[in-house]
Order: C-alpha cells, then structure tokens, then sequence
C-alpha cells in the first residue's frame, strides 16, 4: 500500500522553515515549488520562493512581470490567514557582487569586478549558480524574515550539485594550482609571475603554455583579489550545507511516470539518505487515473466492437475506445512508478493528476496545491 505524503501537515509545521525541491527537467518541479509556496502562504505563513531554474515559468503562473534577486510580493494571494507570499528568481552574478561588496573594501571590490576572470567566472563558470543559491538561500534563512522558504532548483542531476556546492568551493580554493598562485601574493605582493622558486618558475611556464599568460595573470589576480574571502566563502557553504540537514528542512524529490524521470528520482532518493538529508517524500506529477476500476481495457474495447458492429451508438464507441487507451496508460503508468516504491517503500508519496492545460496562473496552482493535499 501507498505510503501517502501528508502535504498540509508539511507546509502548516512551524518547524518547517525550508522547502527544497529537486527533480529532472520537465516533470513540473517549477509548479510544484509555486503551488506549494502559495499554499503555505494562503495557510497563513509568510513564504518566499527562491527558483534558480532559468525558466521564466513561475513569473508568469504568480502574474509577475519579471522575478529578480529581490523577493517581490505577489498579488492576489489569498491573505485572510494573515500568510504572505513573495517570490524571486536567482541572478548568480548579482549575489556573487553582494558577496564581494559585503566581505572587501569598495577599491578591491572594484579590482575585483573589473578581472576578467571574475567577470566569467560569476556569470557563467561551472558550479557558481549552484554555490550562489547556497549563498542567497543562507541570505534568506538568516534574515529571520520567513516563517517558509520555498527552493526550486536546476533540472536533472544538476539539483545535486546544490548539495555538492561547498566541497566543491573547497576543493577548487585548496587545490594545488590555487595554492601556488597564491603564493606570490602572500609574499609582499611581488607580481605573480615572478620566481619564489624553482618549483613555481617551472609551474607557472607550463601552465602558461597550457592556457596562455593573460589567462593565468588575470586568475592569479583574481585570487590575490579573492584571497581574504576565502574562508569565508567556505565558511558560510559549510554552515548553509549544514543547515540542509537540519530537521527544519525537507527535500521533495518532483518526478513523473516516465522511465528517466523516476530512475533520477530514484537517485536523487539514495543520493540525500547517504548525505543523512531529510526527504519528505515524492511528488508524482501528471498522472492518469481512470476512477472507473471495473471497467476494464479489454472490456470497453470489446463494447465498443460490438456497438462499432451493430453500427449504433458511434459517441459511446468511441468513447469505451478512449477509456481503453487511458486504462493502458494507467497501468504503465502505475508500473513505471513501482519501480520506485519497490526501491524506496518508505518514502510517502503525493500524487497530481494531469492537468487539461498548462498551469499558467494562481488559480492553477491552487488546483495543483489542492490534488497534492487531498491525499494527506
């Protein structure tokens, strides 16, 4: 049997504080994420959404001209309960120029956003969206301003690597090239190319063949720049890692019934219980449900032959065919989703039926928040 997840129970725990959704791309995580949020917030509780997916879906279903760095109040919510609902999409480069701005003087600030290595680096360098929604997600929580943070994250594995942000960050400030750039802006501030020794001289010509000379001198700027954040950086993924695993978190894994979207859920799954994160549990998007368990396939196909025989009733026919189809793709449906149950039977799942149209405003994620509550 169907261990069911208890959405409402969820959303309405004061000790709830952070929502994280993680899924593959195109299974509604995104909907899921903003039907969850104005939920909570129509429960009564002040919520923002935080989504770093670059889709401008959740703009548009919350009647939002645009989502930027700062939480912007969305209308139309229902506020009886006296809950707010705000949202925002991440700008990585912006809160990368936060952390700069709040960590160093305005001139090495101003040295720094002129590297070009920082340039690329904080607007399209591998890991820097994820570490960044590390950075805005500690922002948010530390303000004590939100009763529930809602996060969205990137598609597919990608969500994962919000997880493997700060050893990653770690690894890259501690490796060994870092570490012998560094070396020369730690010794009086010689030019970080110049000789301390032999090693380095024969260590900076051969990455310098490799990547050119203008690359390496504007990464070793960027790290004599970066230098006295370092720790911080570090620090402050640490302590928002950390926070992920609290029991004031839950992480709701998004999926539909098709094969490549459970096998990632499957693995997001095994990949938060070996990290001892909290899953709440699964949401299983557009589902096809018939409601009519007598009625077989085989049945309705063969009424409809008959009725197509005596050449009477061509509605009804039709129709029995329609209802055959749709109980084939319930059962496939049903057997694709066993194979996470039969992996993961402990996990409480929440189902959404599929929807006629795409979800494209506030009454839409009320639908959706509701198919994701009547099953608690």
């Amino acid at each position: 049997m169907t261990n069911h997840l208890d959405i409402d129970a969820l959303l309405n725990d004061p000790d709830t504080r952070i929502i994280v959704c993680c899924g593959s791309g195109g299974v509604g995580k995104t909907t899921t994420a903003a039907a969850l949020a104005l939920r909570a917030a129509e429960a009564g509780r002040r919520t923002v959404v935080l989504t770093i997916d670059p889709a401008r879906r959740l703009a548009q279903s919350m009647g939002l001209t645009e989502l930027d760095n700062v939480p912007r109040e969305v209308k139309g919510v229902t506020a009886e309960n006296g809950g707010e609902l705000h949202a925002m999409m991440l700008d990585m480069k912006r809160t990368f120029d936060e952390v700069v701005l709040a960590h160093t003087a305005a001139d090495r600030a101003e040295e720094i956003f002129a590297n070009p290595f920082y340039q690329a680096m904080s607007s399209s360098f591998s890991g820097t969206q994820e570490y960044m929604a590390m950075e805005k997600l500690g922002q948010l929580r530390a303000t004590g301003e939100w009763d529930l943070i809602v996060v969205d994250t990137p598609p597919s594995r990608s969500a994962l690597d919000f997880l493997d942000a700060p050893q990653r960050l770690s690894r890259f400030l501690d490796g060994r090239m870092l570490r012998l750039l560094l070396t020369p802006a730690r010794q009086g501030g010689r030019g970080v190319l110049k000789v301390v020794s032999a090693s380095f001289s024969f260590f900076s010509r051969t990455i310098t063949k490799i990547i050119g000379a203008q690359l390496l001198t504007d990464l070793s700027g960027f790290v004599a720049a970066l230098d006295s954040m370092f720790g911080s950086f570090r620090e402050r993924a640490q302590q928002t890692y950390d926070l992920l695993k609290t029991s004031g978190t839950a992480f709701v894994v998004v999926a539909a019934p098709e094969p490549d979207a459970i096998r990632e859920a499957s693995y997001f799954a095994e990949r938060l219980s070996q990290e001892q994160m909290p899953l709440a549990g699964l949401v299983l998007n557009r589902v096809h449900r018939t409601g009519v368990e007598t009625l077989t396939a085989d049945r309705s196909l063969a009424a409809a032959e008959r009725l197509e025989a005596e050449g009477t009733s061509p509605a009804t026919a039709s129709a029995l065919r329609l209802h055959a189809e749709l109980v084939n793709i319930e059962a496939r449906e049903r057997r694709i989703a066993a194979r996470f149950t039969s992996t993961h039977p402990a996990v409480p799942i929440a189902e959404v039926p599929a929807q006629p149209e795409d979800v494209h405003d506030l009454a839409g994620l009320r639908t959706v928040g509701a198919a994701l509550a009547e099953q608690g």
